[in-house]
């Protein structure tokens, strides 16, 4: 069980509300978090690039000359890779770079990011995020009490919050289903709704 500070819509202390999870230092765990960042950045990689190979270059169906005679080495194809026009050799084909993270391995990285902010004093809980969604009210308050880099987590997949930041350069807003562990080592500090940090505790609950 931890304590944590409740604080209101304008980032004002309001009190303390204990959790049923035991948020040890530790409990974090830093491979598994660079893990996991580095699967999801790959996975964003487009993969694309291609080059034609021999088999895939047009023409090439009969020997360019005779086997023996000429004086010069023997060649098959004129789509070889040592010709002139030929496909290329050892160039890139397309792929995919997604790497396989378990179940588990994503919740210990979801743990390990939360216990860090945690002990860090980068994570604020907030009671409710009452925004009447403009980015200009938003930005105000965060320039008042100084929180410059902010990710916002809401229980809510649409509200005004996510709206108000998405306008804001260093700041973003995301639903706790979306949760992203990029996103929460990318800014500094956590904003998160009390009932969407229920969400996440109970998620990573199973680990223990």
């Amino acid at each position: 069980m931890t304590e944590l500070i409740l604080h209101n819509s304008k980032f004002e202390v309001v009190g303390n509300f204990k959790v049923e999870y035991n948020m040890a230092a530790e409990k974090i765990n830093i491979p598994v978090v660079h893990q996991v960042v580095k699967s999801l950045l790959a996975g964003r990689r487009q993969g694309n690039a291609v080059n034609k190979s021999k088999s895939f270059v047009r023409g090439g169906g009969s020997k360019p000359f005779k086997q023996k005679g000429t004086g010069r080495s023997r060649q098959g194809s004129s789509r070889s890779p040592l010709h002139p026009g030929g496909g290329s050799c050892f160039g890139p084909v397309k792929r995919s770079y997604e790497q396989k993270v378990n179940k588990k391995v994503m919740l210990r990285a979801i743990s390990s990011v939360l216990i860090d902010k945690y002990h860090g004093n980068k994570l604020l809980v907030v009671d409710n995020f009452d925004f009447n969604g403009k980015t200009k009210e938003l930005g105000k308050i965060l320039e008042e009490k100084k929180l410059k880099s902010c990710l916002f987590v809401t229980k809510e997949t649409t509200s005004n919050v996510l709206n108000a930041a998405r306008n804001l350069a260093t700041s973003k807003g995301i639903p706790a289903s979306g949760f992203s562990v990029y996103e929460a080592v990318k800014y500094e500090n956590l904003l998160i709704e009390k009932d969407a940090l229920n969400v996440l505790l109970a998620r990573v609950a199973k680990l223990d």
